[in-house]
């Protein structure tokens, strides 16, 4: 059995009803019945139905947001977050004004968006948020991540207009198809990093961690850990990392990795 197992939202937890499942609340139930531990891996914020599945999923785990830009313990309420460098909130709000993108600057519960773009306001509606203007000086902790959200055909350069000493990677929803989600962390911010510090809390070795994904986010905890699973649903460069696939997020595939999860490792 496999002491944790480390979920994404969007393609994995989430499909295109836009809410975890039944079934995948039954398999998490079975879970941690079994001792094992569940943790939120994503790049979105802790708050609106996010925030909330994290804390059903598990109440006493540690949660991995913003790409690994912060991590949240329900239970204790304690957050430790890795914070933008200094000039890379400039950097990217000045590319995305140039090219006419939308980005969104985040501290690790709260997000701001000055812009009422079709994308910005479906996006709001994609996190269960109120869509509203509002400018950065509205957010009152440290800001993590900077996201820029466009259409397919911009993906590449969004990512590569991240500014020194930030990293970017990118994700899609099959709530919004057809737009990129562009994550722009500090440097050392990757989901392999957030699941690594998660089972260092826990005591537990990458080699018997479990990571299930779909997208070019995942990639670097797939590659991290033991066990890489990928959605039926998921890139090729995923699927070709991975030790395992399951079947797509509208076919209940991250239920099936759970349970599959009590018969594997040591």
């Amino acid at each position: 059995m496999l002491p944790l197992i480390c979920l994404d939202v969007d393609g994995t937890l989430v499909g295109s009803a836009g809410e975890p499942t039944p079934e995948l609340w039954e398999a998490a139930e079975r879970a941690r019945g079994r001792g094992q531990r569940l943790t939120l891996c994503t790049a979105r914020l802790a708050a609106g139905p996010t925030r909330a599945w994290a804390e059903r999923l598990d109440p006493d785990g540690w949660h991995v947001f913003h790409t690994g830009a912060a991590r949240w313990k329900p239970s204790s309420a304690q957050v430790r977050t890795v914070p933008l460098p200094v000039g890379a909130l400039e950097a990217c709000t000045a590319v995305a004004a140039a090219q006419g993108w939308v980005v969104e600057s985040y501290s690790w519960d709260d997000y701001v968006v000055d812009s009422d773009d079709p994308l910005a306001v479906a996006h709001a509606g994609l996190l269960g948020l109120p869509h509203r203007r509002r400018p950065v000086d509205d957010l009152a902790d440290d800001v993590v991540r900077v996201q820029f959200v466009v259409t397919a055909a911009d993906a590449e350069a969004a990512i590569a207009a991240a500014p020194a000493g930030t990293a970017a990677s990118a994700a899609t929803s099959p709530i919004m198809p057809g737009a990129v989600f562009v994550s722009v962390t500090a440097e050392r911010v990757s989901k392999a990093d957030g699941v690594a510090a998660v089972a260092d809390d826990l005591g537990v070795p990458l080699s018997d961690v479990m990571m299930v994904g779909d997208g070019h986010n995942d990639l670097s905890a797939v590659e991290a850990v033991g066990w890489g699973v990928a959605m039926g649903n998921a890139e090729p460069a995923l699927r070709d990392a991975a030790r395992l696939v399951v079947a797509d997020v509208d076919e209940d595939g991250a239920a099936q990795a759970i349970d599959a999860s009590a018969g594997l490792g040591g």
